[in-house]
């Protein structure tokens, strides 16, 4: 089974993957590129300030970076959506324990602040909720795709019994839902 196969193209999920990557993305991009206007120094820790966070030019390149991935993902759309959201909703966290520990020290070359470290934890887990949307639950439906591919002995029992339309056929995961 190939990645692109998983999740039809025509899916609902895949709308939530794509925009969720895409708004993320372009918050990540106007804080990134609102850095660059102002002339940051690279690693300056003096404090300099942009919408509430405090930033510097490898803060906003970063920024900038990983905005494009998400929004690139984000026009991708499907499973490499949902799975570049969680990795990287997943960093975001990281990043925010990690520069937790380092506030106020000489590690902090990014010029973290606390508010950065809150922004970083907000939009870690608002990205790694838009990636994880529908593929992780104690009961998804049993017409979605990950739960056909956690349980396939049920599911390919289900769709020859008549019960699921078959993975393949256009808007059959819309079909068994109850209206």
């Amino acid at each position: 089974m190939k990645l692109r196969d998983e999740l039809p193209a025509d899916h609902r999920l895949a709308q939530v993957y794509r925009w969720g990557a895409a708004f993320c993305g372009l918050v990540l991009l106007v804080f990134g590129c609102l850095g660059f206007a102002d002339r940051l120094s690279p690693f300056g820790t003096d404090g300099d300030r942009i919408a509430g966070l405090s930033t510097n030019g490898v803060l906003s390149l970063t920024s900038v970076v990983v905005g494009l991935l998400l929004i690139g993902g984000g026009i991708v759309g499907g499973n490499i959506a949902s799975t570049l959201n969680m990795v990287i909703g997943a960093l975001f966290l990281v990043s925010g324990f990690a520069h937790l520990f380092i506030l106020d020290r000489s590690a902090n070359f990014l010029d973290f602040g606390m508010t950065n470290v809150l922004f970083s934890f907000v939009m870690g887990l608002l990205i790694l909720t838009f990636g994880m949307y529908g593929r992780v639950s104690s009961r998804l439906p049993h017409d979605n795709p990950y739960w056909r591919r956690r349980h396939a002995d049920e599911a390919a029992h289900l769709t020859v019994a008549g019960s699921l339309p078959s993975a393949g056929t256009p808007g059959a995961l819309d079909a068994a839902e109850p209206k």
